[in-house]
């Protein structure tokens, strides 16, 4: 299994989401804060909006927390929103393609903080464009095997749009185009088929796989950008194998 998947299914066997909900509710509340600003508060008529209040709901924030950061977006709550969208590119030990999506306040401030991250964990910032072609924005939904029926999954999702369904380790992972995900997902939850994750995001076209000493730094590296408050997602095409993993996580 490689990139983010990997990392997706790592923190939850760590229990590291449940750990930082704090830390997600903010990143979470950004994200529906900044798409209110750009898009309007109608989540009918703003997808990003509508992704990004689904994604809070699945995380259990109470709808208070969810219409404040609308408001705020829209202009009526306290402090209005300055926060800029930035991605960052560069590459990570072993010359892992990294893609950092930021939203901050503080352009100077967040772009020392990621370089200092980079460097400190075996890996150098780079210019824009540098690893942005490896990558490519879908959806993904992830199921965990012992729970769904694969050949009834497969059979579905296909028919609503989907343009893959790909079997990694103990998982399955629906693959979308971005203007399918919504359709899919709907599919999906009106049959009633309970799903890990979903989301849209950069998917890796190409993978680098990472022996075990870049592979611990690697993961540090993650970790490392993840727990910064400006970075709302990190994507990467690593690949580790479930040896060294096991091994790592001893």
């Amino acid at each position: 299994m490689s990139g983010h998947s990997k990392w997706s299914t790592i923190k939850r066997k760590k229990g590291a989401i449940d750990a930082k909900r704090g830390k997600i509710f903010t990143k979470l509340i950004k994200e529906i804060t900044l798409a209110a600003r750009l898009g309007g508060g109608d989540a009918e008529a703003n997808s990003r909006l509508r992704q990004a209040i689904m994604a809070a709901k699945e995380e259990n924030m109470p709808k208070d927390n969810i219409d404040r950061a609308i408001k705020k977006g829209i202009g009526g709550g306290e402090g209005g929103s300055s926060y800029e969208e930035i991605t960052y590119e560069g590459y990570g030990p072993g010359g892992v393609a990294v893609l950092v999506e930021v939203m901050t306040d503080n352009k100077n401030r967040t772009v020392a903080e990621i370089r200092h991250i980079f460097s400190k964990s075996g890996g150098n910032l780079g210019e824009n464009g540098c690893v942005a072609w490896i990558f490519e924005k879908k959806g993904s939904i992830i199921f965990d095997k012992k729970a769904v029926d694969e050949d009834e999954l497969m059979e579905l999702v296909l028919d609503a749009g989907a343009e893959d369904v790909r079997e990694e380790d103990d998982e399955l992972q629906v693959i979308t185009d971005p203007g399918s995900y919504e359709k899919v997902r709907k599919v999906i939850s009106d049959k009633g088929l309970k799903y890990v994750t979903a989301s849209i995001g950069m998917v890796p076209q190409n993978s680098v796989k990472l022996e075990a000493g870049k592979a611990e730094q690697m993961l540090k590296m993650m970790e490392r950008l993840e727990d910064n408050d400006d970075v709302q997602n990190v994507w990467a095409n690593f690949d580790i194998s479930d040896e060294i993993m096991e091994k790592l996580s001893l």
